[in-house]
């Protein structure tokens, strides 16, 4: 964790004080939307949050690991490569 308490994120090309900041936000919206535990698609969670499909992605990604709150985030087959994803349980706390 650094200084304010958010667990550190890792990677090649990650950069603290360049990507942090964005990255928690990204985590809350995601986050927040999924709070509903409804089913939803990448392109459905993107138009909500405005993040790319890419970014929420690695924000579920990173709802599941441990340092994030090991959130169990449940995902369907749709059809044709279409996937849905629902938040089923875990601590609903937002990065500061």
């Amino acid at each position: 964790m650094n200084l304010f308490g958010v667990p550190h994120r890792d990677g090649q090309t990650y950069v603290q004080e360049r990507d942090g900041s964005r990255l928690a936000k990204q985590h809350n919206r995601v986050l927040a939307f999924m709070r509903d535990g409804r089913w939803h698609t990448l392109e459905a969670i993107s138009e909500a949050t405005g993040d790319p499909q890419a970014s929420v992605s690695a924000r579920l990604r990173d709802l599941r690991k441990d340092r994030f709150g090991a959130h169990l985030i449940d995902r369907r087959y749709v059809e044709r490569g279409l996937w849905q994803y629902r938040l089923v349980t875990g601590q609903l706390e937002l990065l500061s």
